[in-house]
């Protein structure tokens, strides 16, 4: 499922399971607008709520820009090579993400239309899942350059690379906590994978989920408070990948979706309220939001090619 011509633990749990096409059995059957071409003409890009995703709706993988209705879009990379990893700067202004186009895959930003777009990472290795620090200023990643995937940890311009992991299992999946205290993660450090953090210096490590099942996908809320501010995917409902949410200590930790298909990857809507999801659903990924609650489901795309990993504009 990756785009990117690496080993990654990124949906290793999707891919291992067989998924029938069946009905989904969630509380709100979803409903959504049939895939229309999108040309991009007239499209308002300081919209909120803007979702961007991956898709290989036109032949590869490419970074998409959507209205929170999935009823406009428009192409952003539209470049041979293939681009995901989608992060999005704090004010909403610029997209950080991976992309193969330069030979092996380096991490580049661009702004929100597309323009402008930058390299941040120079490395022979595979740099990969940028996360953008609350503040602006900093930008954690993956990369296998030391001979295993770890977390790294730049400034914004790409300066300033160190290395904040040491541990022979990979860690990858960055995302910040909204205060800045803590870089939450995906790491198989425990045998089976989970969800740790540590602290931006890569102290303290901390595993959050602690649990048998396959733990994943980690994204995070934009704002800061003692409620649940951090999704993840998990089969440990019984073995299909579900979203749930939890605390940030990892307590209070609560099922979202609970039906037939497969959901992966999360972002939250900037006030809390939704969440944003792909899930594997009639033989291909597609797009869906949530409330928060696990309420109101609806699909945003219906396409047959495989629309995955979105996320909200801050």
């Amino acid at each position: 499922m990756s785009p990117f011509p690496s080993p990654s633990p990124r949906r290793l749990a999707a891919l291992a399971l067989t998924v029938a096409a069946a009905a989904c059995t969630d509380s709100a059957s979803p409903t959504g607008p049939e895939e229309d071409p999108w040309t991009g003409e007239g499209f308002d890009f300081t919209a909120s709520n803007l979702i961007a995703f991956e898709s290989d709706r036109d032949g590869n993988r490419e970074i998409y820009l959507m209205t929170p209705d999935g009823r406009e879009g428009v192409n952003l990379t539209n470049h041979p090579g293939s681009d995901g990893d989608i992060s999005w700067s704090p004010d909403g202004s610029r997209i950080a993400f991976a992309s193969n186009r330069a030979g092996n895959t380096e991490i580049f930003i661009m702004d929100v239309d597309g323009s402008n777009v930058t390299r941040v990472t120079n490395d022979p290795a595979i740099d990969r899942f940028p996360a953008w620090s609350p503040d602006g200023s900093r930008i954690a990643f993956a990369s296998n350059r030391d001979g295993n995937f770890e977390l790294y940890m730049m400034d914004a311009t790409g300066l300033n690379e160190v290395r904040i992991t040491y541990d022979e299992a990979d860690d990858t999946e960055p995302a910040w906590l909204a205060d800045g205290t803590r870089v939450v993660f995906f790491s198989t450090r425990s045998g089976n994978g989970d969800i740790w953090s540590v602290t931006p210096s890569g102290a303290s490590p901390v595993n959050l989920t602690d649990d048998p099942a396959f733990d994943g996908a980690p994204a995070t809320m934009a704002r800061t408070g003692d409620g649940r501010v951090i999704s993840f995917v998990s089969d440990r409902g019984g073995g299909d990948l579900d979203i749930y949410t939890m605390a940030a200590d990892g307590s209070s930790v609560y099922r979202v979706t609970s039906g037939g298909g497969e959901e992966f990857d999360s972002s939250w809507m900037a006030d809390g309220e939704k969440l944003v999801f792909d899930a594997f659903w009639n033989g291909s990924w597609n797009i869906f939001v949530i409330e928060a609650s696990g309420t109101n489901m609806v699909q945003l795309t219906q396409t047959s090619a495989d629309d995955e990993s979105p996320a909200f504009r801050p």
